[in-house]
């Protein structure tokens, strides 16, 4: 057999069918066989699993701080009076901007509305979207389990979480297809760079 040949071999014995990246490592001299003491060269390839489509992992993500305390109800008067009557209709705000425009703020509003009238779990569906806008931000479990929070405060996490969103530039009223074309329109603006020049 060639030499060259048995190097494709020896690759196709050796190196996992899967979708790798090689570069050149070294050389190691082996023995063939027992029946003599030619030796082959084999090249020592390295292997690089191709990169993912996210680089951050769960327990590499820095956690950061609210931006207002649980118990800041009293911070945004107009959020504060509409969670306390009708909770169904912050959750439906804030839960649009969540989902990225997903599910539409009056199918998650019925949902709610529904839930908190017949049943006593709403905080089971409600506190999903507090971990889902925790993980999306980056934001500490704070002051203890998101379950918890929303079963023993929920109105008090609703306001915050709404908080929270106003405080990232989020005009939560108007939903998530106008707060995205606005933000888009902003970063497509031209920057004049410079005054009038004659």
């Amino acid at each position: 057999m060639h030499a060259s040949s048995r190097v494709e071999l020896a690759l196709l014995l050796f190196c996992p069918p899967s979708p790798l990246r090689f570069s050149l490592g070294a050389c190691i001299s082996i023995p063939r066989t027992r029946r003599t003491s030619e030796t082959l060269h084999y090249l020592i390839f390295t292997t690089h699993s191709p990169p993912s489509m996210s680089s951050t992992r769960p327990y590499d993500v820095e956690e950061h701080p609210w931006s207002t305390g649980l118990c800041g109800c009293f911070d945004d008067i107009k959020s504060c009076c509409i969670t306390f009557w009708c909770p169904c209709i912050t959750f439906g705000w804030m839960s649009e901007i969540v989902d990225k425009g997903e599910t539409s703020c009056v199918m998650n509003c019925a949902i709610f509305a529904l839930l908190y009238s017949l049943t006593p779990c709403t905080c089971l569906y409600s506190c999903f979207y507090r971990t889902k806008l925790r993980r999306e931000f980056g934001l500490k479990q704070d002051p203890c389990h998101d379950c918890l929070v929303h079963c023993c405060c929920m109105h008090c996490a609703l306001c915050q979480e709404y908080r929270e969103l106003k405080s990232r530039g989020f005009d939560v009223e108007r939903g998530w297809e106008e707060n995205a074309r606005q933000r888009r329109e902003v970063a497509m603006a031209p920057v004049v760079e410079g005054g009038m020049k004659r």
